[in-house]
């Protein structure tokens, strides 16, 4: 599906941090994918290209898959890390935090409620810092997802992407990395829970420069038809446990179920960051279904998070 482009030939970043989307140019996002694909069908070929660096991983939130994978990318590189769970700069100011950090370690990934957070760290941070996850962007997610629609796909330009539910953080990664990537965008949300206005204009103008279409409504049909992967998340994120009954209410027209997917192409393939609730915001037969692209996701996220480290380190 993708040509695998040979052993180190990829540019190293020009940005000192990966913060939100926009901080790898579109040269370095495609470099990305090339080397997420030489990463994943060689990995004997880089076991050693992080040897002596080590990674501090933070952790705000609960995580599965970005503590495990971000673990095992620095490991298999021959790198090394450590890890903190708990609030960042709850016990000390975030800028002492950086500044510790950053004489010990090579990298600073973090998984955080504010993107004030991610920002502060950069600041003061005299090494990389990775967004793992933010109230604001989800990068990393981006990252795998694009590669993982490439895989299946074999290119991307003139896909069309459905996302269904909530205009979160990871919407809006998807809705700017698709926009550089000529993938066409499409986002069904509830009345009130649309993205964020300044991100949507973003991306609009990133799409004007690939001809990618995007689009914005609240018809969750209109958006799935024609589609080439569909797309849901959680309708409660973490930090929204009290407006978890409400969102029941209001998102329960927004599941991706069997109907709905019949609406897309028939190859059409389902996409989730996961963790899933079944029977919420995706049924469990979805999920389980030979279109459902979940795993693949998920595994995707360690190969494309090696090709990140790789390009900053």
């Amino acid at each position: 599906m993708i040509t695998p482009v040979p052993s180190r030939a990829f540019p190293k970043m020009a940005a000192p941090d990966f913060t939100r989307d926009l901080d790898l140019t579109l040269e370095e996002l495609n470099a990305l994918l090339d080397l997420t694909a030489q990463v994943k069908g060689h990995p004997e070929q880089y076991s050693r290209a992080l040897a002596g660096r080590y990674a501090s991983l933070l952790f705000e939130k609960p995580s599965l898959r970005t503590r495990l994978t971000f673990e095992l990318a620095v490991k298999q590189l021959g790198g090394d890390s450590v890890v903190s769970s708990g609030p960042i700069g709850g016990r000390e100011p975030i800028k002492d935090v950086a500044r510790n950090l950053d004489r010990w370690t090579q990298v600073i990934v973090a998984r955080t409620f504010s993107q004030r957070t991610i920002d502060e760290l950069a600041r003061w941070s005299s090494v990389p810092v990775i967004n793992a996850l933010s109230d604001l962007y989800h990068p990393c997610q981006a990252l795998a997802d694009l590669f993982t629609l490439k895989e299946h796909r074999g290119t991307l330009a003139g896909l069309k992407m459905a996302f269904v539910g909530d205009g979160n953080n990871v919407a809006n990664s998807l809705m700017i990395t698709c926009a550089r990537l000529g993938v066409n965008f499409a986002i069904a949300t509830p009345r009130g829970y649309e993205p964020k206005t300044r991100i949507v204009n973003q991306a609009l103008e990133l799409a004007a420069e690939t001809g990618a279409n995007l689009t914005a409504a609240h018809d969750a049909e209109a958006t799935v038809t024609g589609a080439d992967a569909v797309y849901t998340d959680v309708w409660a994120s973490m930090g929204q446990e009290e407006e978890a009954a409400q969102r029941r209410v209001d998102f329960q027209p927004y599941q991706v179920n069997e109907q709905l997917m019949a609406l897309a192409k028939p190859n059409a393939i389902f996409m989730h960051c996961l963790p899933a609730k079944r029977g919420e915001e995706v049924t469990d037969a979805v999920v389980e279904s030979k279109q459902s692209a979940v795993f693949d996701q998920a595994e995707n996220r360690l190969h494309a998070q090696k090709a990140l480290l790789l390009m900053m380190l």
